[in-house]
């Protein structure tokens, strides 16, 4: 038996850096080839969002990262050109590692993010996640 079908489940992870930089990854592939976004990506199923956001943040960056808590759930059915996707958003921090590109990204930095062009709505989920107003995780 099949159910309804549904959005697909994301996670985006927001890293800030004392500086006032966010940890980001150059896209290397489409949809938005070549812009700067949040490490994140689908939730396998069996996965918790927590455990997804850390997941993806390390295959992405290099860097092994501890949640610190939710920033938002976004929603909009027009935020991903790939479909209806719902992104669950978490504020973390750096426990160890190196910075290394891998899996869709192929640059990694610290990065000030008004300077660069964002991929989908990743500006206002860094704008919310360092306003602070989140409840914990």
């Amino acid at each position: 038996m099949s159910g309804p079908e549904t959005p697909k489940l994301m996670v985006d992870v927001v890293v800030p850096s004392e500086e006032g930089h966010v940890l980001l990854i150059r896209r290397a592939s489409d949809p938005y080839k070549g812009y700067w976004a949040l490490p994140g990506g689908f939730v396998e199923v069996g996965e918790t969002l927590e455990d997804a956001a850390v997941r993806e943040a390390e295959e992405e960056t290099g860097v092994k990262v501890e949640v610190v808590r939710l920033v938002g759930v976004y929603s909009d059915p027009d935020r991903d050109p790939r479909g209806h996707n719902v992104s669950c958003a978490y504020l973390a921090h750096v426990l160890e590692g190196e910075l290394s590109a891998a899996s869709d990204a192929s640059e990694v930095s610290f990065v000030f993010p008004r300077t660069v062009e964002l991929a989908f709505d990743h500006e206002k989920i860094i704008a919310d996640a360092l306003a602070g107003e989140a409840p914990p995780v």
